[in-house]
């Protein structure tokens, strides 16, 4: 990390008096020779939209899988809320109130809308699997508690009225913002979306950008989003990271990284 970008981070993390949720510090994973995420260092605040961008093959799904535990770090540490989550399993990470979505949709196309949210919110249910396919107490109770919760979280992204429609009949749109009905059923107070925007038309980008912020709002949820299409990015987010061959070459607000001049030349192209 350059002395510049080094200072950089510091600062914001000095002048801003929101708690940090997030704390990456010297993030690195190695595949054999190749360095995916090299040396990667910065915090999210409490409840802003935090945007992670970079060519492709950066190392930003790289990172999201770091943090989420679906691969381990060759070096460095992830705080969550302080506490040091750098080894625990991807489980255990979704207990503590991290949740995500995947650039590859990966939901249950042979299963309904409804059934693909509710089985998200057994990580919450006491009874447990036995009980429910016996039908003992509490099981039945909770089997409504979750389904009136499922239809909520169905009717919040536009999806109520196909609750009981398979999910590998939706159109990719749809698909998005199922898989994003299901992450909020973890009850999570950290967002992580992998390019929640890719596949949709302009339309439906723009409508997307105003269902964060609300989802955002009404859950008091902290967001992190990799996202491809820059105009999104930097109209909603508070701050975003740069990465590029696994490195951080910027950190900072929307203005700040349009302008930075490693940023233009590494992702968004030479304006001039």
């Amino acid at each position: 990390m350059t002395t510049d970008l080094a200072r950089e981070i510091t600062a914001q993390s000095a002048d801003d008096s929101s708690p940090v949720v997030l704390e990456a510090t010297g993030m690195t994973r190695r595949f054999g020779g190749l360095v995916a995420v090299n040396d990667v260092s910065f915090r999210v605040n409490d409840g802003e939209v935090f945007g992670l961008i970079g060519p492709n093959g950066a190392g930003k799904t790289t990172l999201f899988n770091l943090m989420t535990g679906l691969i381990q770090p060759t070096s460095g540490h992830l705080h969550y809320r302080g506490a040091d989550i750098t080894t625990l399993r991807p489980h255990q990470i979704a207990a503590r109130g991290i949740a995500r979505t995947f650039q590859n949709i990966r939901l249950f196309g042979n299963l309904s809308a409804l059934e693909n949210v509710m089985i998200a919110q057994h990580v919450h249910t006491h009874s447990g699997v036995l009980a429910g396919v016996l039908g003992l107490p509490p099981a039945p109770a909770e089997s409504r508690a979750t389904r009136k919760k499922a239809l909520e979280l169905l009717d919040l992204v536009g999806m109520a009225d196909r609750a009981e429609a398979k999910a590998v009949n939706f159109a990719y749109g749809d698909q998005r913002r199922l898989e994003i009905a299901r992450a909020l059923a973890l009850e999570p107070r950290v967002l992580l979306l992998d390019e929640p925007a890719a596949g949709m038309n302009p339309n439906e980008k723009q409508a997307l950008s105003g269902f964060i912020r609300s989802v955002r709002e009404s859950f008091n949820l902290t967001v992190l989003l990799i996202e491809h299409h820059v105009p999104l990015v930097m109209g909603l987010c508070d701050r975003i990271a740069v990465l590029n061959f696994g490195k951080l070459i910027a950190l900072g607000p929307p203005h700040a990284v349009q302008e930075n001049p490693a940023v233009i030349e590494a992702y968004l192209g030479d304006a001039g």
